[in-house]
């Protein structure tokens, strides 16, 4: 393997995404302004034939689920050994999943658990969501674009984004539809003011 460049934040590693167009991209999670997720969809939206793999120290089931659906093609641990990470890399370039034994056993639990479901189904035990994710929730319900999210809470686009597919994750939906019905029904909706009229 040869690196051909490093970014400290996912906008930088989409901008030399474009400019070097590595075969494989080594992306952690947790970075400043545009997370690893994001950054993972953006880059395999755009190169399709790009091969991202997260290597990162979350080990939390809803973090390994979101980089899948972005569009990753593995999922790593820090404390991976160099050598069962270098064979893991090449079989990924080959067409493999990377993902360790442990790792791909939690996918394939929540496969068989979500196809036990009814469509739009929502697990018992559903994870908590964070207030954030609530407000966001709730402005989903409402009809709000994310633009219109991004304003409401003075936060980018790209943040309302990596709320909305936490959210998803997070009770297992697969679109703001399903989203917003999940809040109708669960009373999650905040009553609105009537709007001023001059």
């Amino acid at each position: 393997f040869v690196v051909v460049g490093e970014a400290s934040d996912g906008i930088e590693a989409l901008v030399m995404a474009r400019r070097l167009r590595p075969d494989l991209v080594l992306m952690d999670i947790t970075m400043p302004g545009c997370d690893g997720v994001e950054a993972t969809q953006a880059i395999t939206g755009e190169f399709p034939g790009m091969v991202v793999v997260m290597l990162t120290v979350r080990e939390e089931d809803d973090m390994l689920f979101q980089a899948i659906k972005s569009g990753a093609q593995g999922y790593l641990l820090k404390s991976i050994h160099t050598d069962e990470l270098l064979a893991l890399l090449r079989g990924v370039l080959a067409g493999e999943a990377a993902l360790t034994p442990a790792l791909s056993g939690r996918i394939i639990a929540e496969f068989r658990q979500l196809s036990q479901r009814p469509p739009g189904a929502v697990p018992a035990e559903q994870p908590v969501l964070s207030p954030r994710e609530h407000e966001v929730l709730d402005l989903i319900a409402s009809g709000a674009t994310d633009k219109e999210i991004a304003t409401e809470l003075v936060i980018s686009i790209h943040t309302v984004k990596s709320h909305v597919r936490s959210v998803l994750a997070k009770l297992h939906l697969s679109s703001r539809y399903e989203a917003a019905r999940y809040a109708a029904e669960h009373g999650l909706i905040s009553p609105r003011p009537a709007a001023d009229v001059e």
